[in-house]
């Protein structure tokens, strides 16, 4: 278990639901990963879920609005940065798109969301009064965050220039995995999609550590959600899947070998 009171720069720090019914959402993540759900209000008829483990902050979910209208469930994940300005500003140079222009949200701190010229979609976060998760790779927490791609170079190039980070990559199979780096720490993958991955839109997928994979598996399937790859060995790393909620948003979750500290 690793208990968070700040984030370097760079480092991704939050991970937030974007869901058609948060009721529905809210008892199937609570009942798969023992999250307590508090609601707060952000505005008039607004509620923002924080999703929480012993009373510290793990994860968000919100109700998708007009705003939204025809985009799918999804999860979203969040870098930490200095400025969100500056961000936005060196994400357009670089060819990205910036999708929602910097703003306050209310006294936690500032975002902006961009999208990098393959088409997946992050979000920075200039932290205030909320530094993004408390707890991180322990049980039911966020543990890892993976781009996936059809233009690895592309998005190595864009990202490292963006955050600052520095890309390792080796083989996998009969692919490549890139690991992006910020400063000395592991932050990212990247793995690069192949026509096995049909016409599924490049993105930055969620990882959340469980205590075993199969028997996870086996109560996403009893809770309505859907099994999208099984649960699969990483050799050296350990098991995970890929899944779905019954809103259509989709994880992963792994249950490592060899958890941090």
């Amino acid at each position: 278990m690793t208990e968070m009171t700040a984030y370097t720069p760079g480092t991704f720090c939050w991970i937030d639901l974007g869901t058609s019914d948060a009721a529905a959402a809210k008892k199937f993540y609570s009942e798969l990963l023992g999250w307590q759900a508090v609601d707060m209000p952000v505005g008039p008829d607004m509620t923002y879920t924080m999703f929480q483990i012993d009373g510290k902050d793990v994860a968000g979910m919100y109700q998708q609005g007009a705003d939204e209208q025809g985009i799918p469930p999804h999860w979203n994940s969040y870098v930490s940065v200095a400025s969100v300005e500056e961000i936005a500003s060196k994400a357009k140079s670089l060819g990205g798109t910036v999708l929602a222009e910097p703003l306050d949200v209310l006294e936690s701190g500032r975002m902006t969301v961009v999208q990098d010229p393959t088409g997946a979609v992050v979000a920075a976060w200039q932290p205030q009064r909320h530094i993004g998760a408390q707890l991180v790779n322990q049980p039911g927490a966020l543990c890892w965050n993976e781009l996936a791609t059809r233009n690895p170079q592309k998005s190595s190039e864009f990202y490292t220039q963006l955050f600052g980070w520095t890309a390792q990559t080796q083989p996998m199979g009969e692919t490549n995995y890139t690991v992006f780096k910020n400063g000395d720490n592991m932050n990212a993958g990247m793995i690069e999609m192949t026509a096995e991955w049909g016409d599924i839109p490049p993105h930055w997928m969620v990882y959340l550590t469980v205590t075993d994979c199969d028997a996870s598996a086996e109560k996403v399937t009893a809770l309505g959600g859907k099994i999208l790859v099984p649960p699969t060995d990483i050799p050296d790393m350990g098991r995970f899947a890929v899944v779905q909620d019954p809103q259509g948003a989709a994880f992963s979750f792994i249950k490592l070998d060899n958890p941090p500290a």
